[in-house]
């Protein structure tokens, strides 16, 4: 790599995950748009025709109208060469298949437990750990061995976890993990500004804000709009919209049959109970709560207005990108340059020294949050500069939501040191202790054995 007119030259890029057929796309695309960067992003997937076709469309980009920047797309067969000489390394993978997922997701529902998202809490996310975990411990190993020098970005859930594996691994990686979540809740407050103020012309990066807490269940303790604090205006927007929900145009919409819409009613009704601004989706949000509160039936979900993911849309919208990538790569479609919001680029090139950025990261506790464990996996705000990630002060949890995230914390190092020993009780443990497993030990036993059962190709490291 070298620097050029203040720009940076010959960046390597390595994508663990690089058929992606989604995350990997929206990276092509905030490269191209990119003007100070440029280099070659070396695809490594375990498909590996899928990182063959993402070879053809990342390329194609380059052509792309506005596009600012060349990047060289390469399929690679082995991790080591995407991973040798990398400046940074990119992680997105699927831990197994749809299949196994459908598992994760709809195994419980015999026991009347619900899930909205199931891959991060809830015995959903439980088990993909199992199958993640030992996944992320051999990329770890790969990183220490090929690119110790890089920075790490990963996008793959469950979020908390899979970097306290990479840090378990290799202490001394440079590693932190991105999620969107906070910026959704920041357009929500977009919105407050917009009709609490009267003020039109407000953007995200508008919204000053410190979050706390683990990721998807991430809480704002300080919100402000040019210095005006938004929580008293939130609060006005909470009592006013709390029964009916919001949508920006507050029009009716087709939630019931939409997979991801929020009307925002899980976020305001915590903020009516607590006081704080709870900074995920509703249907992350209702899974780090007790089972009964948001999750005890598809009819509750609908009263709260936001959607239950089925994996059966998940396996058509996988059908339908696989559909769009064989589009892509033949001409039928073209590429197009969509900013998709991300960080991630704009991370980079202040990790490059070529801007300075303040945005939300996933990364060992260093004191930033005081009152949760040195070690646990937080989200906080950090500093991203040359070659260096420093993470902003946060204060403490607040002591209204402190008992919710700290038994969530105490669950993920227990499951982190668990999944480390291969320890099949002490997880279970962790699972029957989730908010989400309202039944008794017996029935959560034979629900937690199916489960594994279920996704034992994955788990051959386990004793199961």
């Amino acid at each position: 790599m070298q620097f050029v007119d203040g720009k940076a030259k010959d960046v390597k890029i390595a994508y663990i995950g690089g058929g992606s057929r989604g995350w990997a796309w929206g990276l092509m695309s905030d490269l191209a748009s990119c003007d100070d960067m440029s280099g070659r992003v070396d695809l490594y997937d375990i498909d590996f025709p899928a990182a063959q076709a993402n070879e053809i469309i990342g390329n194609k980009f380059n052509s792309v109208e506005g596009a600012k920047s060349e990047w060289n797309y390469k399929a690679v067969e082995t991790i080591g060469e995407a991973l040798t000489d990398a400046n940074f390394v990119v992680i997105s993978i699927m831990p197994g298949t749809f299949d196994e997922m459908d598992s994760d997701v709809h195994c419980p529902e015999k026991y009347g437990i619900y899930q909205s998202v199931g891959d991060t809490s809830g015995p959903g996310g439980i088990v993909r750990a199992m199958r993640t975990i030992p996944m992320f411990e051999e990329i770890a190993e790969a990183i220490k061995q090929y690119s110790p020098n890089a920075w790490v970005i990963n996008y793959t859930n469950p979020m908390t976890l899979c970097v306290r594996t990479l840090y378990r691994v290799f202490p001394e990686i440079k590693a932190f993990g991105c999620c969107h979540e906070v910026f959704g809740t920041q357009e929500v407050l977009v919105n407050v500004v917009k009709e609490e103020l009267g003020i039109k012309d407000v953007e995200r990066h508008d919204i000053k804000v410190n979050p706390v807490a683990v990721n998807h269940f991430t809480w704002l303790t300080q919100a402000t709009y040019k210095n005006v604090d938004l929580f008293p205006l939130y609060r006005k927007f909470c009592e006013k919209y709390a029964e009916t929900g919001y949508t920006e145009s507050n029009a009716e919409t087709n939630w019931m049959n939409s997979s991801f819409h929020s009307e925002q009613k899980v976020k305001m009704d915590l903020f009516l109970k607590y006081g704080w601004i709870a900074a995920a989706g509703d249907r992350h949000l209702a899974e780090f709560c007790e089972g009964k509160w948001y999750l005890a039936s598809p009819e509750r979900v609908k009263e709260m207005h936001f959607g239950l993911t089925t994996v059966a849309w998940r396996k058509n919208d996988l059908k339908e990108r696989l559909a769009k990538s064989a589009r892509l790569v033949s001409g039928e479609e073209e590429c197009k340059i969509k900013n998709t919001g991300e960080e991630g680029v704009n991370q980079m090139r202040a990790l490059l020294g070529l801007c300075e950025l303040v945005t939300n990261v996933n990364i060992p506790n260093r004191g930033q949050i005081p009152n949760l464990p040195l070690g646990a996996v937080v989200e906080s705000n950090a500093v991203f500069r040359s070659d260096k990630l420093n993470p902003v002060f946060a204060g403490e949890i607040p002591k209204s939501i402190y008992a919710m995230i700290a038994r969530i914390c105490a669950s993920q190092e227990e499951l982190n040191e668990a999944m480390a020993d291969r320890d099949v009780d002490r997880i279970f443990g962790v699972f029957a202790n989730d908010p989400l497993v309202t039944i008794g030990q017996d029935d959560a036993r034979k629900l937690f054995d199916e489960m594994c059962q279920n996704t034992k190709k994955y788990l051959s490291s386990y004793n199961i």
